[in-house]
């Protein structure tokens, strides 16, 4: 290690860098040096590769079992155990792969592509079929691709070679075993099924094999990883110019190099650089395949379903036993899809749509996710950014429903209960059904989401820093820039002032007074039992004595008491609410033995003392504004505000931006 680059990794006050090397050194060298060691190459002998075959069912294993393995076991979840999941997932028992973690809401999509990947192990018409991710932009077809390229890394392949040279294309021994000749002696033998050969070797294994005269013994099989470092296995294709690209970049070309001393037909003369020439036993990845022209598609049709493919010279057929990974977005799949001259093609494809996250909580989580892997990650992020956001692109990506507001649309498919606060909304099942399949398809990008968030933190000449009311700001301007349809424009602006705005609004308000009331629990607390006490003498028609001061209260004051709760709330029907929540109080008191019910423990009474508590703003005004403070007692009721809100998750900057906010929005209201 160079001494500036040492210095870097020491410490202000600690040991000097020469020490923190020494220290550090070897530990981090022998972790490098054993995952190095991983990689090595193990060779062995044809006959001990045949021997090992029935004790490790991984030496003949295709790449969709090898997949599978990686993938690793599911865990298994009982939805109706958990009251959101079981909403969003109808009470049905679902898989989830710790292996594919970090995908947020994408549990049906992935149990698709892990579906695709079973049935090609068992041998079915999914292992001739070309896995193709449908979706929009930034919906994470590529992270997919990613995550499944990393998987198949671990799981080792073995390659015919011979002497010191390894087999070009990485084809698999069995290939020199034809099932016609050969098939009953190896499933008797070493019990190898006859699905496991494909009847054909590559023209390097038969020049080879001419070579040897015959002698397969003069083979040997090397046991190696797939490596997206070194295309072993694992490759990446992308569509190239409309005018010079040509199906080299699939199917290897001939090395002009190698002219020189073979001929043009020798095997030994091709450069086996293409993607499938990398991915024989592997995964080779398509990006944004539709964008190719379609004679460079062609070679892919064979590989897949006949197990080979021809070169770009007079060579024999090449080998293909690997699994083709393609996405794009949708328009080019539509535009591919409706020309008649691809039906062929069309029948050879699996498509499995990625459409964007339709649920607020895992789109906020996507975004966090970002954020810890930027130089964000310590900036101050005030609570309901990342929700905020969350909801505007989601809002942007569900279809209308006619007899139900967007947003109790957008709060069901989070997996809330809107019973009692919406009587109206409609089931999960039933949105989708109305939705259609294509719901998720269209609408905010999360790179664009992520591109907004990354302003607003930058949006401060001061500090570093996110909050609301500058998300919802840097989200106007960036909606205009963008130069959307109009209607679609006024649309998306409409979500931050008739929604997000005004829900913010409350949210903030909650926040602020919660921080203003010193003893807010215990307030609560005792508006909540004293509420459940009057209440419960009222229903009985009978005096309540106050236990602290000893006064008696006539059924008259106890409606006249309880209505001071119940009118900032606006309950249209006293009776029939107070019936409800002492009926509720006393049930749950009974079931914890007599224990206090907490008095936010049930949504509908706690909205209705929190309104009583903060039905006078203006009341806040003198402690929470940040001007000049009448008297001390102000301003260490101030400061004491100021803590209790950064304890909530406020920068001081922004405690005054907010709360000169909600001024604002409260006057205008």
């Amino acid at each position: 290690m160079k001494a500036d680059t040492a210095h870097a990794f020491a410490q202000p006050g600690s040991m000097d860098a020469p020490r923190a090397a020494a220290v550090l050194g070897p530990e981090i060298f022998s972790l490098f040096s054993m995952a190095y060691a991983r990689e090595r190459r193990t060779a062995m002998s044809l006959m001990e590769f045949l021997e090992g075959c029935p004790d490790d069912p991984g030496m003949t294993a295709s790449v969709a079992e090898r997949m599978i393995a990686a993938i690793g076991e599911p865990v298994i979840v009982d939805t109706a155990k958990d009251p959101r999941l079981g909403r969003i997932f109808l009470n049905r028992t679902i898989k989830l792969y710790p292996s594919l973690s970090g995908f947020f809401g994408m549990e049906d999509t992935i149990q698709r592509v892990v579906s695709f990947f079973q049935h090609a192990a068992q041998g079915l018409e999914e292992r001739k079929q070309i896995l193709y991710l449908l979706g929009p932009v930034g919906g994470g077809k590529s992270s997919l691709a990613e995550r499944l390229k990393a998987l198949i890394e671990t799981q080792p392949i073995y390659v015919l070679a011979a002497g010191d040279e390894l087999s070009p294309v990485f084809e698999s021994p069995l290939g020199l075993f034809g099932p016609d000749t050969m098939g009953a002696i190896l499933e008797s033998r070493y019990r190898i099924p006859r699905r496991r050969l494909t009847g054909i070797c590559s023209p390097w294994a038969a020049k080879r094999l001419d070579a040897f005269d015959g002698d397969i013994s003069r083979f040997s099989v090397v046991k190696v990883y797939p490596s997206r470092l070194r295309q072993i296995g694992v490759a990446k294709t992308e569509p190239g110019d409309e005018n010079n690209q040509d199906i080299s970049t699939l199917v290897g070309k001939v090395n002009i190099r190698k002219l020189e001393h073979f001929s043009q037909h020798d095997p030994d003369a091709y450069s086996y650089s293409g993607g499938l020439n990398r991915t024989t036993q592997g995964l080779l990845e398509f990006v944004e395949m539709f964008k190719a022209p379609i004679k460079v598609l062609h070679p892919l049709l064979t590989a897949t379903q006949e197990g080979n493919y021809a070169g770009t010279e007079n060579l024999g057929a090449l080998p293909f036993q690997g699994i083709v990974l393609a996405h794009s977005n949708e328009s080019e799949w539509e535009q591919f899809k409706n020309n008649k001259n691809n039906e062929a093609f069309l029948d050879r494809i699996c498509v499995v749509k990625v459409p964007y996250c339709l649920r607020v909580t895992e789109e906020a989580m996507i975004y966090a996710k970002l954020l810890e892997g930027s130089e964000l990650c310590e900036a101050p992020c005030a609570p309901e950014v990342l929700e905020i956001l969350a909801r505007f692109c989601i809002l942007s990506r569900l279809k209308e429903h006619q007899n139900s507001p967007l947003f109790s649309k957008l709060r069901v498919y989070n997996g809330e209960s809107l019973k009692d606060t919406d009587p109206k909304a409609k089931s999960v099942q039933e949105y989708r059904e109305i939705a259609g399949v294509a719901e998720g398809m269209t609408g905010v990008s999360t790179r664009f989401a992520f591109k907004v968030l990354s302003e607003t933190f930058n949006c401060d000449n001061e500090e570093i820093a996110a909050d609301p009311v500058h998300l919802m700001y840097v989200l106007e301007q960036a909606i205009k820039r963008e130069q959307y349809p109009k209607d679609v424009e006024e649309r998306y602006l409409d979500f931050i002032k008739s929604n997000l705005a005004l829900r913010y609004a409350e949210f903030i308000g909650r926040e602020i007074q919660k921080a203003y009331i010193e003893s807010y629990s215990e307030y609560g607390q005792n508006l909540f039992d004293r509420y459940i006490a009057y209440a419960d003498a009222w229903i009985e028609e009978q005096d309540f004595k106050d236990p602290d001061t000893g006064q008696v209260f006539d059924r008259q004051v106890l409606d006249a008491e309880l209505s001071k709760t119940e009118k900032p709330a606006g309950i249209a029907n006293p009776k029939d609410f107070r019936n409800e929540i002492v009926k509720f109080a006393l049930r749950a008191r009974a079931n914890n033995h007599g224990k206090n019910l907490s008095w936010t423990a049930y949504e509908k009474i706690r909205e209705v003392i929190e309104k009583r508590m903060f039905s006078q703003v203006e009341d806040l005004l003198p402690i929470i504004s940040f001007g000049a403070k009448q008297d001390s007692k102000t301003d260490k009721q101030h400061a004491d505000f100021l803590d209790r809100m950064k304890a909530r998750g406020y920068t001081e900057r922004q405690v005054r931006r907010l709360v000169e906010w909600y001024m604002r929005v409260n006057k205008a209201g």
